[in-house]
C-alpha cells in the first residue's frame, strides 16, 4: 500500500517542515499462518513465470527445495541462486546478471534478513516484482521497503529505500517454527527496538500517523514482555504466534505507517557501528540491536538525567538475558579491543548520515563510547537490585 501525504521531516532532522512525499506502508498481499505458504503460492503465477528464487542458509535448504518443486509443479520455470555474502554489492551484481541472462520476471527471496534484503534490491533495481517468504521471525526485512547492504566482511555500508514494499509476502509459521530459537529471540530485541527509539524520534511531532504508529509500537512492546519468554520457550503456544507476527510483521508496519522516524534511532546505530568490528560477526542482527537498545537508555539517562531511561533498563534487562542477548561489550567480546578500534566504531555511529541524530538532542563518539562502557555498570546495578530484592523476599517468605 503506498500514499502520498505531509509528513514533518526536513534538512535537520531535529526540526520538521511540511512537505508531500510517498509512503510505502506494507505489501500488496499479505499471507499469514500455518500453511500459509500452501495458500499463498497459488498467487504466484499470476504475479511472475519465471523467477529466480534466492537463498543462503544450509538450514534453511530443505525447506527452498520444497518451494522449488512446488513452484515446478505449477508449471513455472524457477531459476536458483544462493548467496555467498550479507546483502553484498557483489553478490547483488551477480545475481542481477543472472536474472537478465535468463530473462528471470520475478524475485522470490526465502530466507533470513539479508536474503530478504537482497531479493527486494535485486527485484527493485530491475523493476520487477518480489515475493518474500521469511523463514525465521529474526526481522521485519520481508516486509519492508528498505535493505541494508553490507560488505564482503560484513559491516553495515548503508540502508538502500526501495520504489515499494515486496509484491506477495507469505509467512507460513511452519517454516519459521523451524528456525532456532535465537533467531526468535534476535527478532524480539529487534522489534522491542521500535518503541525505544521510535518514541524518543518521534518526539514533538504533530504528524498523527506518526503519533500512531508510536502508539502500534508501544502495544508491540507491552506484548513482547508479556509473550516473549514463553513464546521463545514455546514455538506450539499461541504467545509463539503473537510473538513472531509482531516480530515479521507489525514491526514493519509500524514502520511503514510512521515512516523514518519510526524505523532507527540509536539502537540501530549501535548495531551499524559494531559491525564494523570483527568479533560482532557471531551475533544476529537484533542481538546487536538488543545491545544497542541499553545503550540509548543509558544515553537517556546520562544527557537528559531521565530517570523512566534508568526504570526502562532495569526493566528491559531481565527479558535480554533470558532470551540470551547480551548486555555489555563482556557479552559481545569486545572487552579485549583497544580503545582506537572501539571508537572507530563509534565514530561510524555517529557519521553525519546516521539515524542517531534523530535524537532530540546531540550526541558524538565520545559521548556515545562513554554510554557504551557505562552500559555494563548498569547491567551490575540491575542484578544486585535483583538479587536483595529477591534476598528480602525469600527473608519474609
Amino acid at each position: 500500500m503506498q500514499v502520498s501525504r505531509n509528513n514533518q521531516l526536513g534538512l535537520n532532522k531535529n526540526k520538521m517542515s511540511l512537505y508531500t512525499f510517498k509512503q510505502s506502508i506494507s505489501p500488496l498481499n499479505v499471507i499469514r499462518g500455518s500453511k500459509a505458504w500452501s495458500q499463498g503460492i497459488s498467487l504466484i503465477p499470476s504475479i511472475c513465470k519465471k523467477p529466480i528464487l534466492i537463498g543462503r542458509s544450509k538450514s534453511t535448504n530443505n525447506i527452498r527445495k520444497n518451494i522449488d518443486n512446488d513452484l515446478r509443479n505449477l508449471g513455472l520455470n524457477v531459476v536458483l541462486a544462493e548467496l555467498h555474502y550479507d546483502c553484498c554489492e557483489i553478490d547483488l551484481d551477480r545475481l542481477k546478471k543472472i536474472v537478465i541472462l535468463n530473462k528471470c520476471d520475478g524475485v522470490i527471496a526465502a530466507g533470513g534478513g539479508k536474503v530478504l534484503d537482497s531479493g527486494k534490491l535485486i527485484a527493485n533495481r530491475l523493476d520487477l516484482p518480489c515475493i518474500t517468504i521469511p523463514t525465521s521471525a529474526a526481522t521485519c526485512a520481508g516486509w519492508t521497503a528498505l535493505s541494508n547492504i553490507y560488505s564482503p566482511e560484513g559491516a553495515f555500508i548503508k540502508d538502500e529505500v526501495l520504489n515499494s514494499c515486496p509484491e506477495l509476502f507469505i509467512f507460513d509459521h511452519d517454516f519459521a517454527r523451524q528456525a532456532p530459537p535465537r533467531t526468535l529471540a534476535s527478532g524480539i530485541a529487534d522489534a522491542l527496538a521500535k518503541w525505544y527509539e521510535a518514541s524518543i524520534a518521534s518526539r514533538g511531532s504533530d504528524d498523527g500517523m506518526i503519533q500512531q504508529a508510536v502508539q502500534m509500537a508501544r502495544v508491540l512492546r507491552d506484548q513482547l514482555f508479556i509473550c516473549g519468554q514463553k513464546g521463545f520457550s514455546d514455538p506450539s503456544s499461541a504467545e509463539w504466534v503473537t510473538v513472531a507476527e509482531g516480530c515479521a510483521l507489525t514491526a514493519g508496519l509500524i514502520g511503514g505507517i510512521g515512516g523514518i522516524r519510526c524505523r532507527t534511532a540509536v539502537a540501530h546505530a549501535v548495531h551499524n557501528g559494531l559491525t564494523q568490528l570483527k568479533p560482532s560477526k557471531r551475533f544476529m542482527h537484533g542481538e546487536l540491536v538488543g545491545f544497542g537498545i541499553l545503550v540509548q537508555l543509558k544515553l537517556q539517562e546520562m544527557i537528559e538525567d531521565n530517570h523512566l531511561a534508568k526504570q526502562s533498563i532495569s526493566q528491559l534487562i531481565p527479558l535480554l538475558r533470558d532470551l540470551q542477548i547480551p548486555l555489555s561489550l563482556d557479552d559481545l567480546s569486545l572487552n579485549e579491543l583497544t580503545l582506537r578500534e572501539l571508537k572507530e566504531a563509534c565514530s561510524f555511529a555517529c557519521n553525519e548520515k546516521s539515524d542517531i541524530h534523530y535524537l532530540p538532542f546531540s550526541v558524538n563518539s565520545e559521548i556515545l563510547f562513554h554510554a557504551l562502557v557505562e552500559t555494563r555498570q548498569s547491567v551490575k546495578s540491575t542484578d544486585i537490585y535483583n538479587l536483595k530484592k529477591n534476598s528480602k523476599l525469600q527473608s519474609f517468605l
